[in-house]
């Protein structure tokens, strides 16, 4: 016989109110209570041990195995889509760790994976790139063995607690993609923010933010707020475009005749189709948010960054004389590429394009100490 009493007063005391940090911890093994057995005079041992660790990116069996039981059954991906080394690539290779000592406050930066075990097997994996100003969530997979446990909703919690305890500022969820039934969850939180696709600011994401959405394919507040109330027949044009269902209906209600155990999805072509999902033409054209405008690759110094081509280090526009040690290759004869000042940088199928768009991506410090690698 188990006494309950302590159980329903702490209940009492604590209804009403809700701690995070209290909650996501609370069904942890080493968190769980244990009553005692009045028979005994021992402990009961919970039925079950649930145990979360925040782990290196390391790449095993064990995640490789659980990830692709998840692309399967989730993502429909055939085995072959996915190998060991794609896995390591993908989500084992991130940034390097170190730790961050800032006043009294110490804070583990680089990749990392937080590990979901119940009785000591692996059923959930959070992949987070640990920021000096944020916790983002890279990538989520699970076996679906357990997909009731709702590991979108709960690993969200436990980053934000992480963040929190750890004293990170900000807390990333990620793309956003309103016609994806599997992302909804995102926009149950509150207060959150979505990075406006123009003017790259952060606007809040609440009910009013949410209806646009429902009601056109692309909403830009910023542009909104340039262009003026977007017009009936314009509103009525987007309606079409998104989505055949009826105007009358939101993303919520057409949602509700899903069961979540279907896993829809429909922002993903299937694996096989994935070189159509690639848009033609250069990516400077698509005016992708947080990437370098033509104009602003155009103002750095593209000519004096370095090709490494058989052990050769190829200045892409400048021809100069050198000779000095690369890595553990001696590199020689450096010379200049032909055809470089008359190619364009909007030009995705030369060198000059592809540079460009990779510089536009990453960022100009890339061109600071480094050497790039095409062939």
């Amino acid at each position: 016989m188990l006494d309950y009493t302590d159980f329903f007063r702490e209940k009492r005391r604590n209804r009403g109110t809700f701690d995070l940090l209290t909650a996501v911890h609370k069904a942890e093994y080493g968190n769980v209570k244990r009553p005692v057995n009045k028979k005994t005079g021992k402990p009961i041992e919970p039925a079950h041990k649930f145990e979360i660790n925040l782990e290196g990116d390391s790449c095993t069996k064990e995640k490789y195995d659980v990830f692709l039981k998840y692309q399967m059954q989730i993502h429909k991906d055939p085995p072959s889509r996915w190998k060991e080394k794609d896995f390591k690539r993908f989500l084992c290779s991130g940034l390097d760790r170190k730790i961050l000592k800032i006043g009294d406050n110490t804070m583990k930066l680089g990749s990392y994976h937080q590990c979901y075990r119940l009785d000591g097997k692996l059923v959930a994996v959070a992949v987070l790139d640990l920021l000096p100003h944020a916790v983002s969530s890279v990538y989520l997979f699970y076996d679906p063995e357990y997909r009731q446990w709702d590991f979108g909703k709960m690993s969200a919690l436990r980053e934000i607690a992480l963040a929190l305890e750890a004293k990170y500022e900000f807390y990333y969820m990620g793309y956003y993609i309103h016609s994806c039934i599997k992302m909804r969850y995102k926009g149950t939180f509150s207060p959150s923010y979505l990075l406006d696709p123009e003017s790259l600011e952060w606007c809040l994401f609440d009910k009013t933010y949410q209806r646009e959405l429902d009601k056109r394919p692309y909403v830009s507040l910023s542009h909104d707020r340039k262009q003026g109330p977007v017009t009936t027949e314009e509103n009525s044009q987007s309606q079409t475009t998104a989505t055949s269902a009826s105007a009358s209906e939101t993303t919520k209600e057409r949602s509700t005749v899903f069961d979540d155990g279907q896993d829809l999805e429909f922002d993903e072509a299937l694996s096989d189709e994935e070189d159509a999902e690639i848009p033609e033409g250069s990516m400077f054209d698509y005016h992708i948010p947080g990437v370098l405008t033509k104009d602003e690759v155009k103002s750095l110094d593209l000519d004096h960054w370095r090709l490494v081509v058989r052990n050769n280090l190829v200045e892409l526009e400048v021809s100069i004389s050198v000779n000095f040690a690369y890595q553990s290759h001696s590199l020689t004869n450096v010379q200049d590429i032909r055809g470089w000042e008359d190619w364009k940088i909007d030009d995705p199928d030369t060198i000059k394009g592809i540079a460009a768009e990779l510089i536009a991506a990453t960022g100009p410090k890339l061109l600071q100490n480094s050497a790039l690698v095409l062939f």
